[in-house]
């Protein structure tokens, strides 16, 4: 049945039926509360309008959610540039409803075989954040396309070609440049200007910025992407694309090389999974950090009364940040590439573990970080990422997270190729003890070594109920994914909110070092005078992440859609 929508005051692309069955009325009802984008066969959750548009057309086609995940991820390489790519990386979580198995895509970057532990640092020895950030030894191995091309190979019904000529289209043809993307354009000026072959593409002849509504054309992606439609991943591996990017990258004091790119490999692994109060909570395993300490941390969190204590209250978010400051110090000791260290993965997700971090936290007092430190176990990222959730008719579910780390990576655009380049390496340890551009430390588990993967945050999650998907999720924000991820999980199950609500709900965030406990605008003083009492060094912050998730309705089966307002192009899109 067709119907009509109306925006929800308050609630930027939140929407709510008008005409609906009596049925839906009752779970819609109340007008006080912010209402989720809601469809009855697939829905699309992503941080661009656009790209949420295409995936949302090949639902509607007769594509499932894979095929519609990888549609996505090329048109947000087009639509999204700062952040969607050809050029990075990143993780997908992908249920199969037929079979019922849920499995994890690792198509992160990979380090040149010519890396080395001590690439980044300079002639004293020292960590040289210049190199592993903006030059072309920041570049890691790019994925993104063998990773799609993994996923329509095991799970799609369409062929890259087919999935691909969305994005073809929107490159060549232009697409209407958003004011978004026009401010992300102006702000990053210096760095994409920086290389003339990305400042041929994103600002105008004479240097004069693209303004909104104007059309901003790729000629050069869209026959960077023609190619892997014609070739496949040979059209980007192998040939003039590859050729162009070892040119662009070696031009630039980097070391990948032709075989480096031929030699990519994308990876199908087990998730990492957990329980939390009758919830199968099912994320993405190393190299990422993210679904081990999401688990960790709701195990810790479990035998704590949260809902009762209520949402953002003092005790519940002190009881927050002491269970996140431990997690965060475990990443820095244990969490690598599992191809290359033995990753603890068991113990740090076990509840008896989760029982003996409990023991040292403190209702009433918070936890010096300086005090804290990795638990004795047994042996063994960029804001600028971003985030899509799918959840087709069948039930089959996609949570993506891919990037390129920094806005627009490190700048450089290989030449004649369209295409950004990542400047992922500096996600590895560059010397252990460190900090990387998001505060996080690292240790010898992720230092560089040849064809080594660097540890990633990303945390795309699939909550699973009786056996059925419950809940998609996923956000960028570097070292602040982790904890956005377990703030929508909280939100839904513990604090009853819908959608759109979990989704809208001020943040908060620790990370062990430095000594600060994050929060976004919205809580009361009152809070934070309770939270200073407990000796937390509380700062307001800009926002963190643009979660993009999806709950299926118990009942109805209905597919709620919540696109977070922090991002002005965010858009659920459903059928």
């Amino acid at each position: 049945m067709k119907r009509s929508f109306a925006a929800v005051t308050g609630a930027a692309l939140a929407l709510v039926p008008i005409a609906a069955t009596a049925q839906e009325a009752a779970i819609y009802s109340g007008m006080d509360r912010i209402h989720p984008a809601w469809a009855e066969n697939g829905m699309v959750v992503a941080q661009e309008e656009v790209a949420a548009e295409v995936g949302r057309d090949i639902l509607q086609a007769g594509g499932n959610a894979f095929d519609a995940g990888v549609a996505v991820a090329f048109a947000l390489a087009v639509t999204l540039p700062r952040a969607g790519n050809l050029g990075g990386g990143g993780f997908m979580m992908v249920h199969d409803a037929e079979t019922g198995e849920t499995k994890a895509i690792d198509y992160r970057e990979m380090a040149p075989m010519s890396a080395d532990r001590d690439m980044f640092l300079d002639e004293a020895g020292e960590a040289d954040s210049e190199k592993s950030r903006y030059t072309g030894l920041a570049t890691g191995v790019p994925g993104t396309v063998a990773g799609m091309q993994m996923v329509l190979d095991q799970y799609g019904t369409m062929t890259m070609a087919e999935v691909l000529q969305p994005a073809i289209a929107l490159a060549r043809d232009g697409i209407t440049v958003t004011a978004d993307l026009a401010d992300s354009l102006m702000a990053l000026e210096d760095r994409l200007k920086k290389w003339p072959a990305s400042a041929a593409i994103f600002y105008k002849e004479d240097g004069s910025f693209y303004q909104p509504g104007d059309t901003l054309v790729q000629s050069d992606l869209a026959d960077t992407l023609q190619r892997i439609a014609d070739q496949g991943p040979d059209g980007f591996y192998t040939g003039e694309t590859a050729q162009a990017i070892v040119d662009a990258v070696q031009a630039a004091d980097g070391r990948i090389t032709m075989d480096d790119m031929a030699g990519y490999r994308a990876i199908s692994r087990d998730p990492v999974s957990g329980t939390y109060r009758g919830y199968d909570i099912v994320s993405m395993p190393p190299p990422s950090s993210g679904g081990i300490h999401i688990i960790q941390i709701l195990n810790t969190l479990e035998e704590y009364p949260i809902g009762y204590l209520g949402h953002n209250s003092a005790e519940t978010i002190h009881l927050m940040a002491e269970a996140m400051k431990r997690a965060y110090a475990d990443r820095s000791e244990y969490l690598g590439d599992p191809d290359f260290v033995d990753v603890p993965q068991a113990e740090l997700t076990s509840k008896d573990y989760a029982a003996d971090i409990r023991k040292g936290i403190s209702t009433g007092r918070a936890t010096p970080s300086e005090q804290i430190k990795p638990g004795d176990l047994a042996p063994y990222e960029s804001d600028q990422t971003t985030h899509y959730s799918i959840v087709d008719r069948d039930g089959n579910a996609v949570a993506n997270t891919y990037t390129i780390n920094f806005s627009y990576g490190s700048g450089m655009v290989a030449d004649g190729t369209g295409v950004l380049m990542n400047n992922e390496m500096d996600d590895f340890a560059a010397k252990p003890g460190v900090m990387n551009a998001y505060g996080l430390i690292g240790g010898d588990a992720n230092a560089v070594e040849p064809g080594k993967r660097p540890l990633s945050s990303m945390s795309p999650t699939i909550v699973m109920k009786d056996g059925e998907v419950y809940m998609v999720t996923g956000s960028p924000g570097g070292s602040r994914i982790i904890t956005t991820v377990l703030q929508l999980i909280l939100n839904v199950i513990d604090h009853d909110m819908n959608v759109a609500e979990a989704t809208v709900a001020p943040r908060i965030h620790h990370q062990w070092l430095p000594e600060v406990l994050r929060i976004e605008e919205g809580l009361s003083p009152d809070t934070i005078a309770i939270l200073e009492s407990k000796g937390h060094v509380v700062e307001v912050m800009e926002t963190m992440g643009s979660a993009q998730s999806i709950v299926v309705e118990d009942e109805s089966g209905l597919r709620l859609g919540g696109a977070d307002t922090r991002q002005t192009s965010s858009a659920a899109r459903g059928y």
